[in-house]
């Protein structure tokens, strides 16, 4: 059996569908199982735990042999560097004693130790705690989800405008959840032993701007790319509903990725889908 956390969210979900497609058990865990009927409806188990219930997650771990964990992402009004923390060392705390083949856990390009940059800290903490486990242990580190434009479909409709936390031309490694999914999956199916970090991202690297011209092409209307300055990051975060402590996480995040202050990707694995595709793909759902 393998246990997929997160299965409700883009990459979760993208995983546990890739494990069905092969005719592989899946129990998925999630803290609102109305959220999980489409993969129950495909054969999945569903295990409705809060990860910080370290006992009933726990519980769940022992059901299976092999196991996915991503660290689900704060609430943008809470300290979200502190309660990603917390959730990090309550799944790690949920794995010991647990007598799994294998564990793979999401991580993102740029993880790094230190403080105050956020997740990718947090993220590698997580890493490091896995590592030292007994278990065998894969860190999947995946480039920048093309998900997170989602939210940009409703400006670039109705204002033909994209917004950006990155500069216009700035060249940044992206991938399709989809892609991770089945990357994730094999590695959930391969050799018991420990690697990584893996890197996977998407076919080439993307541009905002290539956002916003893919959004106007996937629309068919202009659609202009809007730029926040480096200096205004923090407030452009606060005015989305961040707390103040998110905003300066996230503005620091984003400055690390813009300025490159982590150990480059060697060899990544490269997905299928381009954002071009991806685009397409979300604008047609949202007008079916």
């Amino acid at each position: 059996m393998h246990i997929v956390l997160g299965a409700t969210g883009h990459v979760g979900s993208a995983v546990a569908q890739a494990l069905l497609e092969r005719s592989e058990p899946v129990t998925v865990v999630t803290r609102d199982a109305h959220k999980a009927q489409a993969l129950r409806t495909k054969g999945a188990h569903v295990a409705q735990v809060d990860v910080f219930d370290t006992h009933a997650l726990r519980r769940v771990f022992m059901g299976g042999r092999r196991v996915f964990v991503l660290n689900p992402p704060a609430s943008p009004s809470s300290d979200t560097s502190a309660q990603e923390s917390k959730s990090a060392h309550a799944i790690v705390a949920a794995l010991k004693g647990c007598q799994l083949e294998k564990i793979v856990a999401e991580s993102t390009y740029g993880a790094q130790p230190g403080e105050g940059v956020g997740d990718l800290s947090v993220l590698y903490e997580f890493e490091q705690a896995l590592a030292a486990g007994p278990t065998p242990f894969s860190a999947l580190r995946a480039a920048y989800y093309m998900s997170n434009w989602d939210a940009s479909l409703d400006t670039a409709r109705r204002q033909g405008r994209v917004h950006s936390m990155f500069p216009k031309d700035f060249e940044l490694p992206m991938v399709a959840p989809h892609d991770i999914g089945q990357f994730a999956a094999k590695l959930m199916l391969g050799p018991a032993e420990s690697s990584g970090p893996l890197h996977v991202e998407g076919p080439e690297r993307y541009s905002p701007g290539d956002v916003a011209r893919a959004f106007s092409e996937a629309l068919g209307k202009p659609v202009e790319l809007v730029e926040t300055p480096r200096e205004q990051l923090e407030q452009a975060f606060s005015s989305l509903g961040f707390s103040e402590a998110a905003a300066k996480s996230y503005a620091a995040m984003t400055r690390a990725t813009i300025d490159q202050h982590y150990e480059p990707a060697t060899r990544p694995v490269r997905g299928a889908i381009t954002l071009r595709e991806y685009i397409t793909a979300l604008v047609r759902r949202s007008s079916g």
